[in-house]
């Protein structure tokens, strides 16, 4: 079955599993535009030896969605404007639901005693793991919608634009695979099964979350052979993360290594960094304020490195007990005018 007709196919269905009016890739009607862009192709091709060119060349489409195959304005403004709402669109709504997922399963407070209650009564394990293997199927299979309609783009115009839009989303953070909340989802599921593998059969293909324990390395490989690897080694204390925190930019510190980079008391968090506050790795800009609590990694970490876990716990109460009496001696000897 060719990809268009199973993505047709997997959209009806997930109109049903998801919600009518979430995001996608409009796969198939964008490749109808290239269809149409490779038909007025041999058109200019001929133009110089042919004033009127043969009707059986020109395409069923209106004449107004018939692209310049030199520029293809066309084609740039239905490819590169339509893909990048549609790819933040998609990456808005799997983080929201993610998050809704994860907020059920790592509940605390209030919220964990109503969830352990209603466990008495109706076991919702089942029922999450079901949502997840859904979101799953969802970001993959428009992930794989978007590399085939940017590969079939640079076949038909003979360009690299398409992989520059890749690398343009990628730079705006909303390339579909490299976002913090896939990560999440891999721990989840990990933590589900209590296994360092975890592998699942959806409908629409096979997806495997693997933990190299001795490496702190996750690989998560997705349908259509996709393989993400992520490091699990902080870059700024060269150990395991430690309460991790993925900055706006997608990159993973311990909390404490990050604050510190951003020159803010851990007990303050990231809402104290200021606005030019940079990533210590790709030094952005801007990325405190969009960050992410990767709490299943957190909890993954803990199961996982148990001893390793309790050492740094005790390090960083010891660490945010000293910073706050540093913190509010100096504002004490500010308020009596001593400094």
């Amino acid at each position: 079955m060719k990809f268009g007709c199973l993505f047709t196919e997997y959209l009806q269905e997930e109109r049903e599993l998801l919600d009518e009016k979430c995001a996608h890739i409009e796969y198939v009607r964008l490749k109808k535009v290239l269809k149409s862009c490779q038909t007025c192709k041999p058109l200019h091709s001929s133009s110089s030896s042919s004033s009127s060119p043969s009707p059986s060349l020109v395409s069923d489409l209106p004449s107004h969605q018939l692209c310049q195959c030199q520029s293809c304005p066309v084609c740039d403004q239905k490819f590169f404007s339509e893909l990048m709402k549609e790819a933040s669109d998609i990456v808005g709504f799997f983080g929201s639901r993610v998050k809704h997922l994860l907020d059920l399963h790592v509940a605390s407070g209030m919220q964990r005693y109503v969830l352990r209650l209603r466990q008495c009564f109706k076991n919702d394990r089942q029922a999450l793991a079901q949502e997840g293997r859904i979101l799953i199927e969802y970001i993959a299979m428009n992930a794989i919608a978007m590399r085939k309609i940017l590969k079939k783009y640079d076949k038909v115009h003979s360009s690299v634009n398409g992989k520059n839009f890749k690398s343009k989303m990628h730079t705006e953070h909303i390339e579909l695979l490299h976002t913090p909340w896939l990560i999440e989802l891999g721990a989840f599921y990990l933590n589900s099964s209590g296994r360092d593998c975890c592998e699942l059969n959806g409908v629409y293909g096979h997806f495997k979350c693997d933990l190299n324990v001795s490496d702190a390395v996750m690989t998560l490989i997705l349908p259509d052979s996709i393989k993400l690897e992520y490091n699990l080694t902080c870059a700024i204390c060269l150990d395991l993360v430690f309460n991790p925190y993925a900055l706006g930019c997608g990159h993973i510190f311990c909390k404490s290594c990050a604050c510190s980079a951003a020159s803010v008391m851990m007990f303050q968090g990231f809402k104290a960094a200021s606005p030019e506050s940079k990533c210590p790795i790709c030094r952005e800009d801007g990325v405190y304020s969009k960050s992410v609590r990767m709490l299943e990694l957190g909890l993954l970490m803990k199961r996982r490195y148990n001893d390793y876990w309790k050492k740094r716990l005790l390090s960083e109460r010891n660490n945010m007990v000293k910073q706050s009496k540093e913190y509010w001696n100096m504002q004490s000897a500010y308020a009596l005018g001593l400094h």
